[in-house]
């Protein structure tokens, strides 16, 4: 493998989906119609995902010892050898002063400080915070929030509490189905894939997941009823719910049923069926508010 080819694979370009939640502010806004708001959401979207590329690579650097010993995580660059140490902390750097540079191009202070609460979040987590359990995938939650705040900032949008309120219980239900991934592994093959893991079990973890299905739900149907929604964008939003309710119950099933939750942008990546919950949503949600059909 390329030494290119092994960068690319360092900063994982295929995380790099989480960050389209930067988008989702100006897209319920109705200003995915404005160039310069696109501008704006391609700097930061862009700048965002270096920042976290290099926070994924500093990650790898505390763990490659533990990477090393692990069956597929020793395949990581720096695990393997492919990539040193010395080239890991330069491409940090780098990453970091081109990220820098296009928030500079924004020029705006509040964006600044929230892409630097992000980076010193995860430092914290990465370090120290990532090996206790509940606050783990709290983080990881507020880690969204943060996206969306920043994309609401470099666009001047304001946030309801809606978005911000279903981002955190989205991304608290995704977390919590990876980490029963991550418990189920244990039990099957006795790996620990992370220290935090005995304030887990698969009792908690289903109780836990059912609760949060149910609250991503609950909230969403409630801001599609919700008299500002319905002033806002009409009457039909609730149709959407449909693709959300389907999309929670197949997460479910594959969590439940087929065992194959992990990583949930690997899963989304890989799962077709969950592809087309997605694109069902975003197009419909695009047709009611943007067309008004």
């Amino acid at each position: 493998m390329s030494k290119i080819a092994s960068y690319l694979r360092l900063i994982r370009i295929p995380q790099w989906s989480k960050n389209l939640f930067i988008f989702l502010p100006a897209f319920f806004a109705l200003k995915l119609w404005d160039p310069g708001v696109i501008y704006n959401l391609l700097i930061t979207f862009t700048g965002f995902s270096l920042l976290a590329s290099a926070v994924y690579v500093f990650n790898d650097m505390l763990d490659i010892e533990a990477d090393r010993i692990h069956p597929t995580k020793r395949n990581r660059p720096l695990a393997s050898g492919a990539v040193t140490k010395k080239e890991g902390i330069f491409l940090i750097v780098i990453l970091l002063l081109i990220a820098a540079a296009l928030f500079g191009i924004l020029g705006d202070t509040t964006v600044m400080f929230i892409a630097g609460v992000y980076l010193l979040q995860n430092i914290a987590y990465t370090v120290k915070l990532k090996h206790i359990s509940l606050l783990d995938i709290m983080l990881i939650a507020t880690g969204f929030v943060l996206r969306i705040l920043i994309g609401g900032e470099a666009t001047d949008t304001q946030l309801s509490q809606w978005i911000i309120l279903m981002t955190l219980v989205l991304a608290l239900f995704l977390a919590l189905a990876k980490r029963r991934d991550d418990v189920f592994n244990y039990v099957q093959t006795g790996q620990k894939a992370r220290k935090n893991l005995e304030g887990y079990n698969l009792e908690f973890l289903n109780v836990a997941i059912t609760v949060m299905a149910t609250v991503v739900v609950v909230c969403y149907v409630m801001y599609c009823t919700s008299p500002e929604i319905k002033q806002h964008f009409g009457n039909n939003v609730y149709l959407t719910s449909f693709f959300v309710i389907l999309g929670v119950l197949r997460y479910l099933q594959l969590t439940f049923v087929w065992l194959i939750t992990g990583s949930p942008t690997t899963v989304l990546l890989k799962n077709r069926f969950l592809q087309v919950i997605l694109l069902g949503w975003i197009v419909s949600f695009f047709l009611i508010i943007y067309l008004k059909i």
